[in-house]
């Protein structure tokens, strides 16, 4: 049977062999998205979500998902066309664009990315369907990566990333650098925030995502690896810190290895979800999406089913209000 003819089948009997998260009912199952979108970031524009993920060196790059209801995504765009640098020109595995942010700030959506061997760049839109500015590059580095941006109630911006060991000799810091409101420049120095390497109680500590609710700065970042790690929020009262630490989900008894490494958003109605991976090796790094609550100013994320103060990912669940 050809594949177009496949395909004619496969419409007759609505595609069953293709992953559905929505189960129909009014709940989704788990994984959300069965595909690799590695180190995915949402964000909220009113009733709409939009998620983007690494694209590494594939062009076109930087994926754009839209989503009315945070299970149901579509592909919309590509913030990437292409790779400012000739090596790239072919096949360059693990380089390029890593742990991008997704963020709505004024009239533009923001996504900004840290290459690790190139430096921290930016890219914006009007409109994420349809075409983003050329890559615009806040600092020539090498080492910085997994970037994220902060839009701070006073007008002031913020840059919170992380570091790569095999760039820049030293990894599991999180650092924040001051930035021009335009998210178009990083200004004096950045001042590290949090060490994980102090006791090595969190090794491998990166991907940071920034957000304020309720006067807390909280920086959302994973931790202990990528297959095997734990998902970790640090809070302050002050940009700068001190940080306060909480692991908010692990695998637990749970099936899921490593859940960690996402973005949350808050709905009107109180609700609030968090987007994180699960790297099934050879499929790739796939989406999974946890309900979150906020007790006492910390999110908590999953289900803690075993009791032990953390929680743990649901394989079904309630589909968001």
């Amino acid at each position: 049977m050809s594949i177009e003819q496949k395909i004619t089948e496969y419409r007759k009997t609505g595609f069953p062999n293709v992953w559905q998260s929505d189960l129909g009912n009014g709940n989704f199952k788990n994984p959300n998205i069965h595909t690799d979108y590695s180190d995915p970031d949402i964000c909220r524009d009113g009733d709409v979500f939009y998620m983007t993920a690494s694209s590494f060196s594939n062009i076109p790059g930087l994926p754009v998902l839209r989503s009315y209801d945070l299970i149901n995504w579509e592909l919309v765009s590509y913030a990437i066309k292409e790779l400012p640098f000739p090596e790239y020109n072919s096949p360059n595995y693990g380089c390029a664009v890593w742990a991008p942010a997704i963020r709505k700030h004024g009239e533009y959506f923001y996504i900004f990315i840290g290459f690790p061997d190139e430096g921290v760049f930016m890219t914006r839109t009007k409109d994420p369907c349809g075409e983003w500015e050329p890559l615009h590059c806040l600092k020539r580095v090498r080492g910085w990566i997994d970037t994220c941006p902060l839009w701070d109630d006073d007008g002031k911006a913020y840059m919170v990333n992380a570091f790569a060991n095999s760039r820049i000799g030293f990894k599991s810091v999180i650092a924040v650098s001051e930035m021009t409101p335009d998210g178009k420049e990083l200004t004096g120095n950045f001042r590290i925030v949090y060490d994980g390497n102090v006791d090595n109680i969190d090794p491998t500590i990166e991907g940071p995502k920034f957000y304020k609710r309720n006067g807390w700065y909280y920086i959302a970042a994973p931790s202990g690896g990528v297959k095997t790690g734990w998902q970790l929020v640090l809070r302050s009262r002050n940009v700068f810190g001190p940080y306060e630490r909480k692991v908010t989900l692990h695998q637990g008894d749970s099936p899921i290895n490593g859940p960690h490494q996402g973005g949350w958003v808050d709905l009107d109605n109180g609700e609030s979800w968090f987007a994180h991976f699960q790297d099934k090796y050879a499929y790739g790094r796939i989406v999974h999406m946890q309900p979150m609550r906020w007790v006492d100013d910390w999110p908590e994320m999953g289900v803690d089913t075993n009791n032990d103060g953390i929680g743990e990912p649901v394989m079904e669940y309630k589909k968001p209000t």
